[in-house]
């Protein structure tokens, strides 16, 4: 036996790789991807009714992807030696990814320019352009995409109410633990509880003792969730009650990481209390709090919890989310290609769209530390 032969450790390099391997390698990579691609478009036209050529389901389509994923692992080690060993690390995770987002994605576009009522025995069907047109026509729909832009923007409130609360708690004050925790509690109920105890308990129009107080103010027939506007103030105040505490304790995390000494030198500066909050202490609070927003924005993103439990979108969907719009969609009418195509169109808004909102805030805090 040879010293390489009885070497296990021994690294194969590119250069030593035999012609032959890496036309074999080559070979069955490309049969593999060849039967994948063969399946995968026999498939389709197959689902479009433009061939008898098919199988029942995608599920071979599927085992043609694992297949293909195998000898590709395999062959970068057999056509590369020891540099595709490197890649073994991240190619397996890659296809992991591509199998469990990108195809499931594709499937996705694929029902979302179909008609497919599950209440219907007729199946599912092509459509073409017909789940876009309607769409665009849809004034629920717009309706929706409104409220998602005033929900945001109630953000602003609960940031600076969450501000207010972490410079509270950030003083000497009486019973600090006691109220830190005791704000928190919110936080650790889920929202359907939330939903209940305060929507569908507090605020009860009959026996809800918030009810029972607004009468006791004046206000004859108090009702939270019959005028479009006091509906969606009520489901902002609950989600706000819900998620404060979050941005709060992201919050006075960040403010007891401050230097003491940068804020006693402003103090021996001279700087006022609001002087020491404007000019250093918000500054330099800027990344926390941009953190801090955008993970709300994204909790925000999905909010359906309680308008679902709460109001199912009324009075008449004037308080219907995206999310919770898509999942009536989904429940009330049983129409799966419509609904996910405004899943993926709402997708690709939020991806568009918080894209440039974190290139706005990070020029704003990059100009805003910038001036310090």
């Amino acid at each position: 036996m040879s010293t390489v032969e009885g070497d296990l450790l021994h690294t194969v390099e590119a250069g030593s790789i035999s012609a032959s391997r890496r036309f074999w390698g080559r070979t069955a990579l490309w049969l593999s991807a060849l039967w994948f691609i063969t399946a995968f478009v026999l498939q389709g036209v197959h689902e479009l009714g433009w061939t008898d050529w098919g199988f029942s389901n995608w599920r071979p389509v599927l085992y043609a992807y694992f297949l293909w994923a195998a000898v590709l692992c395999v062959t970068r080690v057999v056509i590369h030696g020891e540099a595709g060993k490197k890649a073994l690390f991240v190619l397996p995770a890659a296809l992991f990814v591509v199998s469990m987002v990108v195809f499931p994605l594709l499937f996705a576009l694929w029902i979302g320019f179909s008609d497919w009522n599950l209440a219907s025995s007729a199946g599912r069907r092509f459509n073409g352009l017909d789940n876009v047109r309607r769409m665009i026509t849809d004034p629920f729909y717009a309706n929706a995409l409104v409220n998602m832009i005033l929900y945001c923007l109630a953000i602003a409130v609960e940031y600076a109410i969450a501000f207010g609360l972490a410079l509270l708690l950030n003083q000497e004050i009486v019973a600090r633990k006691f109220w830190r925790v005791t704000f928190l509690v919110p936080l650790m109920l889920s929202p359907v509880a939330v939903s209940w105890m305060v929507g569908k308990s507090m605020l009860e129009t009959r026996f809800g003792p918030v009810a029972r107080f607004a009468r006791w103010l004046g206000w004859e027939n108090p009702s939270f969730f019959g005028d479009p506007l006091t509906a969606r103030l009520s489901i902002m105040i609950m989600d706000a009650w819900t998620f404060i505490p979050f941005m709060m304790i992201m919050l006075l995390a960040g403010l007891q990481a401050l230097s003491r000494e940068v804020l006693e030198a402003a103090e021996v500066d001279g700087a006022t209390k609001w002087q020491r909050f404007w000019q250093v202490i918000f500054p330099l609070m800027l990344p926390v709090s941009v953190t801090a927003v955008m993970i709300r924005i994204i909790f925000k993103l999905k909010l359906a919890d309680i308008i679902i439990t709460v109001t199912s979108g009324g009075p008449g969907g004037a308080t219907d989310s995206v999310t919770s719009f898509i999942y009536r969609e989904y429940r009330d009418r049983s129409n799966v290609g419509y609904g996910t195509l405004l899943a993926l169109v709402y997708l690709v808004i939020i991806v568009v769209g918080m894209t440039g909102l974190m290139k706005i805030s990070d020029r704003i805090v990059k100009r805003m530390t910038g001036r310090l």
